[in-house]
């Protein structure tokens, strides 16, 4: 079919937004797409919709402007407003229409909107929306996780050029993609938050060597990364040099939403099945009173996190810097998942100890296993408790006995 965007700009209203929206889902998105969600649900959709034909597909979606409706349409989006991109979530969302390309969306996107020049956005934005080009993030390293600050990883300036050098590590989907959001230290001689800055780094360039970690699920989504020599020009520089521990705030806060739910990846949870599903299960007549207020707990948790990523959301749309709640919402999200899982195990029982051969448990475990990094990656739950008691509740700071010390003077591992 033809690839258009919808007619739909920043004076459209929020009704003929709607009306608009729902025709263009009855001419682009296939019919079988749309009878398998009214007949089966999800499970019958992804049976009629596997991945590679809804990459196929995708290309309608991202030339519709839906993708990521409130970015400025020479960004690929449609200049929408807050109220108006709500209305089209809410007509897309029965149809299932994930968006692709997440880091790019969620972690490169708000980055270069907020910190990146003109020419960046504009070279970089519309294949992100067209997942013609995937993004990840390098930050953490072997001695820098938890304490990102800590990162030693160097940018040292030669002429028009960087020359970076140092490892990278937990690099989700490093393997696939074409650049990387980076953090470097570009001066040692001043306390560690104020001497790094902020790089997009093409993944194919001399010295990028990209080695996949094995998961214990047997995948290989995460990477260590390593960086000899490489050279990336001035132009790769997003925000003011020494300056980007404040570029990386836009980038730490949006993966904590799309962790936790509120992110343009659409990634309600990563590994594993819902609580909504578990709720259907005990009304096909699962009475054990225990396991119903089990799973009623879970599932008043989740309804409580879902107003609080809508909250963030809303800030977010707002223009308002991005808050404590990202980290509000990462951490119960995290933490609800894994109790999920147990939760889904435990209607295994004995059979998910030796899950080979049944597809259904075997997808419980591998929901269960998975679920097990959540509370690590996009910064651990203690991370996210510490900026909690400090920025909510108003607890003073742990104490730092090298606080405001040159990060070449602090003792690293």
């Amino acid at each position: 079919m033809t690839r258009e965007r919808v007619a739909v700009d920043a004076d459209t209203s929020t009704d003929d937004v709607r009306s608009i929206v729902g025709a263009w889902v009855e001419t682009a998105v296939p019919h079988e797409w749309r009878d398998a969600v009214a007949g089966g649900g999800l499970a019958e959709l992804r049976r009629v919709r596997p991945r590679p034909v809804y990459e196929r597909w995708y290309p309608t979606f991202a030339a519709s402007g839906l993708v990521a409706p409130t970015w400025a349409p020479e960004y690929g989006g449609l200049g929408v407003s807050n109220a108006a991109a709500r209305v089209i979530d809410e007509v897309l969302a029965p149809h299932h229409l994930g968006r692709l390309n997440p880091l790019g969306l969620s972690l490169a996107g708000p980055t270069l909107l907020t910190w990146g020049s003109e020419e960046q956005r504009l070279r970089y934005l519309p294949p992100i929306v067209r997942n013609e080009e995937r993004w990840c993030q390098l930050f953490s390293e072997p001695g820098a996780g938890s304490d990102l600050a800590s990162l030693a990883t160097r940018a040292e300036r030669d002429g028009g050029e960087w020359v970076l050098s140092g490892q990278k590590v937990w690099s989700t989907w490093a393997h696939e993609s074409r650049f990387g959001l980076t953090l470097a230290r570009s001066n040692p001689d001043v306390p560690k938050r104020e001497g790094i800055t902020y790089f997009i780094v093409p993944l194919d360039a001399a010295g990028v060597t990209v080695r996949p970690l094995r998961q214990m699920t047997g995948e290989g989504d995460f990477n260590e990364v390593f960086l000899d020599g490489v050279r990336v020009a001035d132009d790769l520089r997003i925000g003011p040099v020494d300056e980007g521990w404040k570029v990386a705030s836009a980038t730490l806060s949006g993966e904590r939403q799309m962790i936790s739910g509120t992110g343009a990846g659409g990634v309600d949870r990563i590994g594993g099945r819902s609580v909504e599903r578990l709720v259907a299960r005990l009304a096909d007549g699962d009475d054990d009173p225990v396991v119903r207020q089990r799973v009623m707990r879970l599932y008043a948790t989740e309804r409580a996190l879902a107003w609080t990523n809508a909250r963030a959301r809303e800030a977010r749309k707002a223009g308002r810097l991005p808050g404590p709640e990202s980290s509000i919402g990462k951490l119960l999200a995290a933490e609800l998942n894994q109790a999920a899982q147990e939760e889904w195990l435990r209607t295994c029982g004995p059979a998910a100890m030796a899950h080979t051969g049944d597809d259904d448990t075997g997808a419980v475990v591998h929901g269960f296993l998975r679920s097990r990094a959540n509370t690590i990656e996009g910064g651990t739950s203690e991370v996210q408790r510490n900026v909690i008691g400090e920025r909510v509740l108003g607890l003073p700071r742990e104490p730092d006995q090298f606080r405001g010390a040159p990060w070449q003077d602090i003792p690293r591992s």
